[in-house]
């Protein structure tokens, strides 16, 4: 008690500044509400008063001079005064977060009473010091206590209490955050005026007041902060609402314009949507940014939107355009620009409608653009544009199978597309190794008809099901014909190879498109091979011989299949009610593709539903009917010799580039190997493990000894020259020879973070130099390819 007597004046300079910043931040302050901003204002005014005029009567007390007896009495009337205003101003505080939070329509009855009560205490505290009832001075300025001092407590008194309790009544409706400075803030003075009663000297009650003040103006505060954020959250999210709601009405708005232009085609739907979808992913693997991506697909979405002003006969017309009818198609890119120029915002839209049938070469139209003065977003949407017309059903011609497509982009690299985004197209081509890129029809359970009527043994047929390594799963219902039942009524599997996943009966059609058929599977459990090496039937569950065979037909059955294929097996399990048969088919080779065509004869087949497994079976999943095909032959070098059956199937160990070394190995193509690229690649990469695509895996550069070259990852630049030496004829020579097998070698030099790699392989001669992006002390190079044998790898 003695350290607050002798220092309780230099706390009351320091809350009495306190309480002036924090009125002067409570009135500046734009977070609260008007009347409330008003009230804490007040409130931090009054504290700072009360102690300010306090210090004064405990600083003259004793001071029998003209001033001191002045001030003694104006510093101790104050007290009483200010002291009674702090709640004063509290209770207007209380009255603002009543009405707008407590719930109250009008001033609650209490604080009304506790305003009045607020006069009468002033009233009286007039009175109490005119009479000498509060507090009378002696002949030496002192400051007493006088008679009635006690009375002067009794108006604050009920004024807290009237405050209290309404703070614990309606404690729920107030925010958490300023629930308990409300309490303290009626309590702890509360408590102050009674030990104020037997400590006499010593200012409890008016420091405790001041104190809570300032308190109360941190919490609320506090709690005002929260709720702007609250608020600004809310109109944030609320902005996002909006903006997702125009970008969605601007795709709805999009999407029907697109659909509308397709619309007058019959043979493009989907046209548009296709476009958008691959040149947004030309965008990203060239490494745009989010926002150009998206604008390059809303772009890709509208750019023949100039075709709603190119009559209909001229669309559809399904024989070759006279000059007149062409002349009348190439006006739609300057249509489709007049069209989107209005939408200022978004001026790409018909930049890319005008421009996007300019060639690189500069003979496209309508203004002869070369090279880079072709705007960017127009090169890559002509690139995606050619792609789907390539691989889209005409009037006059079926889909072009995606590697003839890729032979003629490569073909166009550099003349009708920017050598930059075809070289990312043929890339993207090599990763659909499903060819899923291409033109899809409305139903795809069964790729393009939604019921099979087979009336006639493959008169009617969907197209094929890829499998792969995941668990193909199907299910459909079959019935077969009333008039023609039989037990050959039956639906059929044709399992094939295609360029363009379908089947072919003609053989033109097969020559051209590479048909290859491995045999055929009823679901009766009967077989037919015809490419494959051997297939096996087990029957798991069969009906016993008393089972009608053809009423069940007339009645209909659903089946439940499952179909994988690993490597150059095929496994396929019928389920239905009457059996249970597991068929394992040896294919011809590992590289070829497998599908599954759904046919049959006399019967209908509906209700087909396909899924497909995300994950990949066990390498041993299909018990093996056949020895594995191993081309593998000749001396082992340092190096274990590999088989790559597919695009980068396998990989050659990882061997760490030096500063000079060089690799030498034997290649020899596959039987199954027909195109350039089917040839050995070398592979610079990074991994923690120095597996190709192990953990923390960068690819530098991908270099195929056909000359074409890919960085994957971003993580460096490449600049490849190819040349052809006298030693090359052509590129059907170039295939023969490495059907019948060549000796190459590759020389890899690195510099810090230049690798100079260096190889000539049956007159083609590469040199590339590939820069990596950051210092990487351990990089290594692996050999891979397409559909080929390496052997007697060598290191030194």
């Amino acid at each position: 008690m003695e350290f607050l007597r002798q220092h309780q004046l230099s706390i009351m300079l320091f809350l009495c500044g306190t309480c002036t910043v924090l009125a002067i931040l409570s009135f500046f302050t734009s977070s609260m509400p008007k009347k409330r901003r008003r009230a804490l204002t007040l409130l931090e005014v009054y504290a700072a008063l009360l102690l300010f005029m306090d210090r004064f009567a405990y600083l003259f007390r004793g001071d029998p001079s003209t001033l001191g007896w002045w001030m003694v009495r104006i510093s101790n009337f104050s007290v009483y005064l200010f002291s009674i205003c702090i709640l004063h101003a509290f209770t207007l505080y209380l009255c603002d977060l009543f009405t707008n939070e407590g719930g109250f329509k009008t001033i609650p009855r209490r604080l009304k009473i506790a305003e009045v009560i607020f006069g009468v205490s002033i009233i009286f505290l007039i009175l109490g010091t005119v009479s000498g009832l509060y507090y009378t001075f002696d002949e030496m300025n002192r400051y007493h206590r006088g008679t009635g001092f006690l009375m002067s407590y009794a108006g604050p008194v009920i004024m807290i209490l009237l405050q209290l309790s309404m703070i614990l009544q309606y404690y729920k409706r107030i925010a958490r955050n300023i629930r308990i400075p409300l309490l303290f803030f009626s309590l702890i003075p509360a408590c102050a005026t009674l030990l104020q009663l037997f400590f006499y000297g010593i200012s409890f009650q008016n420091i405790a007041s001041v104190g809570m003040a300032a308190l109360l103006y941190i919490f609320v505060l506090v709690d005002m902060n929260k709720r702007v954020n609250q608020v600004n959250r809310l109109e944030v999210q609320y902005l996002k609402d909006e903006q997702n709601n125009i970008m969605t009405l601007f795709n709805q708005t999009a999407m029907a314009l697109a659909n509308a232009i397709d619309a007058k085609d019959v043979y493009t739907h989907g046209h548009s949507m296709r476009v958008a979808e691959y040149a947004r992913k030309i965008a990203e693997a060239a490494g745009k940014d989010e926002k150009y991506c998206i604008d390059i697909y809303y772009a890709g979405l509208l750019h023949d939107v100039g075709k709603i002003g190119v009559p209909v006969s001229i669309i559809n017309k399904t024989g070759k355009l006279s000059e007149d009818e062409f002349a009348e198609i190439k006006k739609h890119p300057v249509i489709g620009k007049q069209i989107l120029s209005s939408i200022t915002k978004s001026p790409y839209l018909s930049i890319a409608a005008k421009s996007h049938h300019e060639r690189y070469d500069g003979r496209g139209y309508p203004e002869g653009l070369k090279g880079e003065d072709i705007p960017e977003i127009a090169r890559i949407i002509s690139v995606a544009d050619s792609y789907d017309a390539m691989t889209s059903k005409r009037s006059y011609r079926d889909p072009i199978p995606q590697q003839k497509v890729r032979e003629e982009i490569v073909k166009g690299t550099g003349t009708q597309f920017d050598p930059v985004f075809a070289k990312i197209m043929i890339h993207l081509i090599d990763l659909d190794t499903e060819y899923s890129m291409k033109e899809h029809e409305e139903v795809t359970e069964l790729s393009g008809k939604n019921i099979l009527h087979c009336r006639e043994y493959r008169e009617d047929k969907s197209e094929g099901i890829l499998l792969n390594e995941s668990i193909t799963k199907m299910r459909l219902h079959y019935v077969c014909d009333e008039e023609n039942a039989g037990l050959d009524s039956v639906p059929s599997f044709v399992v094939f190879d295609s360029l363009d996943s379908r089947i072919h009966e003609t053989e033109s059609k097969r020559k051209d498109l590479l048909y290859l058929e491995y045999g055929t599977i009823r679901f009766d459990g009967k077989t037919e091979c015809v490419a494959a090496r051997d297939i096996k039937v087990e029957f798991e569950k069969n009906a016993s011989g008393a089972v009608d065979f053809v009423e069940e037909y007339k009645k209909g059955i659903d089946y439940d299949i499952e179909a994988v294929r690993v490597k150059d097996h095929m496994m396929l399990k019928l389920s239905s009610p009457l059996s249970t048969v597991r068929f394992i088919m040896a294919l011809p080779d590992c590289s070829h593709y497998c599908y599954l065509g759904l046919t049959g004869l006399h019967c209908t087949i509906s209700d087909v539903e396909v899924h497909k497994s995300e994950n990949v079976v066990p390498a041993d999943y299909i018990p093996r009917i056949a020895p594995e095909l191993n081309y593998i032959s000749g001396p082992e070098g340092n190096i274990p010799s590999i088989q790559i059956d597919d695009w980068c199937s396998a990989f050659t160990e990882g061997v760490i580039v030096t500063e000079r070394m060089s690799i030498s190995f034997h290649t020899m193509s596959l039987p199954t190997a027909r195109l350039i690229w089917h040839c050995p690649y070398i592979v610079l990469y990074y991994s923690a493990d120095k597996q190709v695509r192990g953990p923390g895996y960068k690819e530098f550069a991908l270099i195929r000894l056909d000359g074409e070259h890919w960085e994957s990852d971003g993580h460096a630049t490449n600049n490849m020259i190819i040349n052809k030496t006298d030693d090359f004829e052509d590129w059907e020579t170039w295939k023969k020879v490495n059907k019948a097998g060549m000796d190459c070698k590759v020389s890899i030099h690195r510099e810090s973070r230049r690798i100079t790699v260096i190889t000539e392989n049956a007159g083609i001669q590469i040199r590339s130099v590939t820069i990596l992006q950051e210092d990487i002390p351990d990089i290594y190079v692996a050999l891979t390819g397409d559909q080929c044998v390496l052997t007697n790898i060598r290191i030194s």
